[in-house]
């Protein structure tokens, strides 16, 4: 079945946004397709929009026993328009089921991409975009937490795009129900015990929290944190310097937010990779113990406040006995 001309030069339009100029005749688009509704719309739209351009991939977690048939699923699709298509397999790291399943989707979509191509779409949409917001400031996040995913990032040597973040799930659904298609259903979609789920559930119930009204709160805040990023890395570079084993931070006169996002900096120059993850509400209390002239640790680093200059070095370990 054709797809809508019109939807299918609107998709042309975004890729190529993101892609900076028009594809050239080196273009190559990989898609992650798990065979559910969002991304079968998408390698419906990028096998109309860049015929014989296009490669897919498939992640099997190994975490559903259906998986590894729905992959195959997907094959068949991709076979059918003439889309290359690889299944890619790992194992998910103990802990949060949810964050080793991204972590491993997008480490072996990185792997997958080496070689073949230098750019990696992925379905997430609009809807997405309000969920995330609402999850998040549920649990009190930040700017940086609140904005809105970027459109393209780094994956590995390739980018990652996300070319449907201004359409509706209820868009993509219709384009795969108009191709005769049956798209994969996961059962955690479905699943409470998920926020994400909970959150879905809350948009389609209340007509106060529209999507489209989310969405663009969270890219107002995405445009917020471009914004602060930008100035916090021209401060670092003023007022941040490493010195030896230690790293010193000059924070005088600045507001808040970019006091804090330079003493995140400072401790992670200072662990050099070597110290554990930052939590949010630690951070904040660093920042107040430093700024009231105190000495404090974070993530294996000690920071200690001294007149208008402050230093951070890794805190000597603890002695056993």
């Amino acid at each position: 079945m054709t797809l809508d001309p019109a939807a299918v030069e609107r998709f042309r339009r975004d890729v190529s946004a993101l892609h900076s100029s028009p594809p050239g005749k080196d273009f190559s688009l990989g898609v992650a397709v798990s065979g559910g509704p969002d991304s079968l719309a998408l390698l419906l739209l990028a096998a109309a929009a860049f015929p014989g351009r296009v490669i897919a991939a498939t992640v099997d977690h190994g975490l559903r026993p259906e998986a590894a048939e729905e992959a195959r699923f997907v094959g068949e699709i991709c076979e059918a328009r003439g889309v290359p298509h690889h299944i890619l397999t790992g194992t998910v790291s103990p802990g949060n089921v949810q964050e080793g399943a991204r972590d491993l989707r997008y480490a072996l979509l990185a792997e997958w991409a080496e070689g073949r191509t230098r750019r990696v779409a992925t379905a997430h949409q609009r809807d997405d975009l309000a969920e995330t917001f609402l999850m998040r400031a549920r649990r009190g996040a930040g700017v940086g937490g609140l904005a809105a995913m970027p459109a393209a990032r780094p994956l590995g040597g390739a980018t990652l795009l996300r070319p449907l973040l201004d359409w509706s799930r209820a868009e993509l659904a219709a384009i795969v129900a108009a191709a005769g298609l049956a798209p994969v259903q996961d059962p955690s979609n479905r699943d409470p015990r998920f926020d994400r789920v909970r959150m879905r559930r809350l948009l389609a119930e209340s007509p106060e929290l529209p999507a489209d009204r989310l969405t663009l709160a969270a890219r107002n805040l995405r445009h917020a944190e471009d914004a602060l990023a930008w100035a916090a890395a021209r401060e670092w570079q003023a007022r941040g310097a490493i010195d030896g084993d230690s790293v010193r931070l000059d924070a005088r006169d600045l507001p808040y937010e970019l006091v804090r996002r330079l003493v995140e900096r400072a401790v992670r120059a200072a662990a050099a990779g070597d110290g554990a993850p930052l939590r949010g509400e630690s951070l904040d209390h660093l920042v107040a113990t430093l700024l009231s002239g105190g000495t404090g640790t974070i993530a294996g680093v000690k920071a200690s406040a001294k007149h208008a200059e402050w230093r951070f070095s890794l805190a000597p370990a603890r002695r056993s006995h």
